[in-house]
């Protein structure tokens, strides 16, 4: 059955997103600052407990320096 939100691949992004953060050594409060995003929602994103936008995603892969390809890049 193919949901239409698919918890797994929401928490892995989550995860994606976290690890690239803290690679880069950026705190919640420094990637919101850089990607103009809200703190709160950069949390709920990596706890998945929301489903970013693209327009978000767009936001946090530019606040990270990095493409969007390379943010929602869940398998190598």
């Amino acid at each position: 059955m193919n949901k239409l939100r698919n918890t797994e691949q929401i928490a892995k992004l989550g995860e994606r997103l976290r690890l690239l953060r803290t690679a880069k050594k950026l705190s919640l409060e420094q990637l919101a600052y850089e990607a103009e995003v809200e703190i709160s929602q950069i949390h709920r994103i990596e706890k998945a407990k929301i489903n970013p936008t693209y327009t978000t995603l767009l936001a946090l892969a530019a606040g990270l320096e990095i493409t969007i390809s390379e943010l929602v890049k869940l398998e190598d």
